[in-house]
């Protein structure tokens, strides 16, 4: 018996194609940190989730696009007075949900981080939007979720690099980017354009038990957390990994690491080594793009020309973005061009499979 247990494993260590046991349902590894992420309508029973030892971190959904007014006031786009009353109530539950569960967590011991959903409009106004509500602690970590590469369902990639700069100008560190392997490999893909995003810490969503050939990805050498079991791939009979005290819907990720190792990184919130681009891509790393946009803008209002600055000026981006904030003129902003491309090599964009993000699943979670 021993020796066919030592036989497996061999072979699982030297599978073909370079693929290691590390690429084969981490999950089961119990030395790896478990990390939960939730939205307001994912019901948990606290106690019995804390029992599980292996979770280290908790991640909730804070904003969700553009901030909402809930004046009630003149025609509310059609809604009533009594509906606007209503989404104020929803609102206010669900911004007390979230704040009771970050002092359930933290208190607890838990790693706590936070969410945007981000969505179609003006990126600024959706990073305030999310610092307001979210209000991240400096050990906390900060992410932005991105859906996929379609701008008419999605925050646009131009868009998310100027969300993920205004995090930076407010707070000084980057957020994580959250996204699905179509995505992460577009973005790897275009990175000479993308050079924001693609060095963003990666929290990789696919719901495949290994990862085979997927890493190095562009600048990602490897996940900073993978989701991988949630609605698309949990049910009843079968599960990657069931958290007690959750239904089959809540969202589960792992870390490359230990729990301990974990804590030491959490915040994150610095971008990754770039790696060189090469021919006429290459570009100083001490160049970026600035781009301003105006709060409150319409998502389809021309932004002002790009200006290349270099790292002299970069100090300065978060004095001119917390005085024009206060203000109510314009933020400095890190961003690409606005023009969105189409998707290439046959990317293609399902709908997340978190019921929080979008209610309908992946045609083919597998690939997701």
């Amino acid at each position: 018996m021993k020796r066919l247990v030592a036989a497996a494993a061999t072979l699982l260590l030297t599978l073909p194609g370079g693929l290691s046991a590390t690429d084969l349902e981490p999950w089961r590894n119990a030395e790896n940190a478990i990390v939960i992420d939730a939205y307001e309508m994912n019901a948990i029973d606290w106690p019995l989730m804390l029992a599980d030892k292996r979770i280290a971190g908790f991640i909730s959904k804070a904003s969700d696009g553009l901030p909402e007014s809930f004046d009630c006031k003149g025609e509310h786009d059609g809604d009533t007075v009594a509906h606007c009353k209503t989404m104020w109530r929803k609102y206010a539950v669900s911004r007390e949900l979230y704040e009771t569960r970050r002092l359930l967590a933290k208190a607890q011991g838990l790693l706590w981080g936070a969410y945007h959903l981000a969505r179609p409009g003006n990126p600024v106004d959706q990073a305030n939007h999310f610092l307001d509500y979210a209000k991240p602690q400096p050990g906390e970590m900060m992410a932005l979720d991105i859906e996929g590469i379609d701008p008419e369902q999605y925050m646009s990639l131009a868009d998310a690099q100027v969300f993920a700069g205004h995090i930076r100008a407010r707070t000084g560190r980057y957020p994580v980017l959250y996204t699905n392997h179509s995505t992460a490999k577009y973005i790897a893909a275009n990175r000479s354009k993308y050079r924001i995003l693609s060095r963003l810490p990666l929290w990789y969503a696919r719901y495949k038990p290994g990862i085979r050939a997927v890493f190095p990805l562009g600048n990602w050498d490897n996940y900073a957390l993978w989701q991988f079991s949630a609605a698309a791939n949990c049910n009843k009979r079968r599960c990657p990994y069931r958290v007690k005290g959750t239904l089959n819907d809540i969202d589960v990720n792992v870390a490359p690491m230990s729990r301990s190792a974990l804590a030491k990184i959490w915040a994150f919130g610095d971008l990754l080594p770039e790696k060189p681009l090469g021919g006429a891509d290459e570009v100083p790393v001490d160049e970026i793009v600035t781009a301003s946009v105006n709060r409150g803008a319409a998502a389809d209002e021309p932004k002002s020309m790009p200006v290349k600055v270099t790292a002299e000026t970069i100090a300065g981006v978060a004095a001119v973005a917390s005085s024009s904030l206060d203000g109510g003129g314009t933020s400095a902003m890190m961003a690409s061009s606005a023009n969105e491309p189409s998707p290439v090599d046959g990317a293609v964009t399902p709908a997340a499979a978190h019921p929080g993000r979008n209610p309908a699943l992946p045609l083919n979670y597998r690939d997701y």
